[in-house]
C-alpha cells in the first residue's frame, strides 16, 4: 500500500509541468498487457523493447536471465527504464508463475509453428507476450506452459524479425485494439499511486536520501 502523504510529498519537489506531464502519461498506462523477455543475449534488444514499452504504455515488462544476465543498455533504452516497471526472475518458471496468478495469458511469439496471426488474436483476456532469444527463440518450458501462440505476418523470404522490432509490431497493433474496444485497460488507482511513487523516485536526485529522512521524521512526532 503506497503512503500517499509520502506520494505527495516527493511530488512537492517535482514542476508543476512535470506532474502535468505524469497526469497525461498516466492516462495512457496499462497493465492489461505485458512483456516478458527470455535470456536475450544482445544487451541492446533488451533495451529496446522496455523503450517499446513506454511509447505503447505498458508499465510492466518481466526479463528473464537464467544464462544471460546483463545490466540494462541505458542509451538505448533513453530513460525508459525510469518509467516503466523492471521484474527480474533468475527461473522462466517463476515469471511463467507469477504472469499466471496475476491472471495472465501466457503468449509465445514464434514463426514456426500454427500461432495466431497478429491482426486475429483475441484482445478480450489480459495476456503476457514472451519473446524468446535471438538464434534459439522461446525455452520448451514456455512453448509447452503457453496459452496460446503468436506470429506477425510475413511477405518475404526471412522467417522472422529482430525481438525488438518484433515487440514493437506487436505492442502497437494490441494497444491500438483494446483502445478501440470497451476494454478496461487502464491502472487501477492502486497502480497508479504505485506508477506515480516509481516515477517521483526517478525523477528526484537523492530520492531515497528524502525518503529516508521523511521517515524519520514521521517516526519522531
Amino acid at each position: 500500500m503506497i503512503d500517499k502523504n509520502l506520494l505527495a510529498h516527493l511530488e512537492s519537489f517535482l514542476t508543476p509541468e512535470r506532474l502535468q506531464r505524469f497526469q497525461e502519461v498516466l492516462a495512457q498506462r496499462t497493465n492489461y498487457f505485458t512483456v516478458a523477455t527470455e535470456d536475450v543475449y544482445q544487451l541492446h534488444n533488451t533495451s529496446a523493447v522496455i523503450r517499446s514499452c513506454d511509447v505503447f504504455g505498458l508499465q510492466n515488462i518481466h526479463i528473464v536471465e537464467e544464462r544471460n544476465k546483463k545490466r540494462i543498455d541505458r542509451e538505448i533504452a533513453m530513460g525508459a527504464q525510469k518509467w516503466v516497471k523492471v521484474n527480474r526472475y533468475n527461473q522462466v518458471t517463476d515469471c511463467i508463475t507469477r504472469l499466471k496468478q496475476d491472471g495472465y495469458q501466457i503468449i509465445a511469439t514464434t514463426p514456426h509453428n500454427d500461432a495466431c496471426l497478429l491482426p486475429d488474436f483475441n484482445i478480450d483476456k489480459p495476456a503476457a507476450f514472451f519473446f524468446g532469444t535471438e538464434k534459439a527463440g522461446l525455452s520448451d518450458e514456455v512453448m509447452q506452459k503457453a496459452d496460446g501462440f503468436l506470429k506477425i505476418p510475413m511477405a518475404g523470404f526471412t522467417e522472422s524479425l529482430n525481438i525488438s522490432v518484433s515487440a514493437a509490431i506487436i505492442l502497437q497493433s494490441v494497444t491500438s485494439a483494446i483502445k478501440r474496444k470497451e476494454i478496461d485497460w487502464r491502472l487501477t488507482p492502486e497502480e497508479q499511486l504505485e506508477t506515480r511513487m516509481l516515477w517521483a523516485s526517478n525523477s528526484i536526485k537523492s530520492s531515497e536520501k528524502i525518503i529516508e529522512k521523511y521517515l524519520r521524521q514521521i517516526k519522531t512526532e
